[in-house]
This record gives C-alpha cells, structure tokens and sequence, in this order.
C-alpha cells in the first residue's frame, strides 16, 4: 500500500501558526501519510524585520527547523495543506509570493485533482479568522485543487476552530494553541490523509488490474 503524501505550506511568525502546522502534521502521520512540511520565507529585508521584537530571530529558528517549500514539493504531493497567519483579513504575503510561484506547474495541469486544506491563526477575536481561509479558498479553486471543509465532523468542531479549517486566537501572542485547537489541526490532518489514501489506494489498484 502505497503512503499519501501530504504537503503542509505554511508561515507563521510567532509560533502559533507553526504549533496548528505541526499538529496538522501529527494527524497526517497518525493516518500514514508521509509529510513535508515546509515554512515559507520572508519578503522584506533585515531592517524591516528589525523593526518588530524578535521577527529575526524566529524566522532563523524556524527557518533551521524547516525548508522553503518549492513547485517540486507541490508536484510530489497528493494533498497540499496551506497555513497562514492573518493579514488585514487574508492571506500573508509570504506564503501569496510561494503559492503565485507555483504559476508554472499550475499551467502544465500538474495541481489538479490534489486535495487542498487551510488552516490559520490571527491576534485577536474577529480578527479575520473565517475571511482568511475563505479567501484561500479562492487560490485553491483556481489551483485546481480537491478543496476540503471540515464541517462539524469531529466533536473538537464544537469547541475550536472552524468548518473552513483549524483555527486560533492568540489574544496578541499572550496565549498558545490550546488542546481543543490542536485536536481540530490534527483531526484535519487525518482526513485530509485518508482522503488522500483512498485515492492513491484506488490508483494502485487499477495499475494492479491493468498490469
């Protein structure tokens, strides 16, 4: 039985973005998904960066921890999970500049059919949570992508996150993803990945039939 492969895309600043990711990661593996998670690098220069208390010495913390992601890394993935913090209501930039580069792949027909989740975090309460994912939404569409709600399909839906995908409050970066957020990354990992599995599984089978 051959693995799906999961591709977790995501930027985060201050961590909280990177605990979902980490724990989207966790669910994927718990359903035999082989994952890459990859952290999408920043656009703007060291003085910018300079300008906000520790941006600098976080991004080259995680940056050791992770690779960027790259076209390859879409291509090779069965499923594609996209993380981001909020910005004004949407999407980050980084992580627009990784998924605007994936132009080339996307024109060859080599994104369609693949599995496509979101998952975010933002600073304060109605602070665009909702709007972001939606808007990625939009992306995946155009990507070609299998999107993947979560509805209210697991019990930790009730408690945390959102049908759209896993979500958190970081009450201005004073509080970190608490078990109920956690449990809703990881419940979207998994099915993300079992979705996946049925997939590559029924494609293995048909290659067996027709060998």
């Amino acid at each position: 039985m051959t693995r799906p492969k999961i591709l977790i895309a995501f930027y985060s600043r201050n961590g909280s973005t990177e605990e979902l990711a980490l724990a989207v990661a966790e669910g994927a593996r718990v359903a035999g998904a082989e994952v890459r998670l990859r952290r999408a690098r920043e656009m703007v220069g060291p003085e910018i960066m300079a300008m906000a208390p520790g941006w600098a010495e976080g991004a080259a913390l995680m940056n050791e921890k992770y690779e960027a992601p790259t076209a390859e890394d879409a291509v090779w993935a069965d499923a594609i999970i996209f993380g981001t913090p909020t910005r004004f209501g949407s999407i980050a930039s980084e992580l627009k500049a990784y998924i605007d580069g994936l132009g080339g792949v996307w024109f060859q027909g080599r994104l369609n059919g693949k599995f496509g989740g979101v998952f975010g975090s933002t600073s304060t309460k109605h602070g665009g949570n909702e709007s972001t994912l939606l808007s990625i939404y939009n992306v995946m569409a155009h990507l070609g992508l299998i999107i993947v709600p979560l509805g209210y399909s697991h019990p930790a839906l009730f408690k945390a996150g959102t049908p759209y995908g896993a979500t958190f409050i970081s009450q201005n970066d004073s509080q970190k993803p608490g078990e109920d957020d956690l449990a809703v990354a990881r419940y979207q990992g998994e099915r993300i990945a079992l979705l996946a599995r049925k997939v590559v599984d029924a494609a293995d089978e048909s290659t067996s039939l027709s060998a």
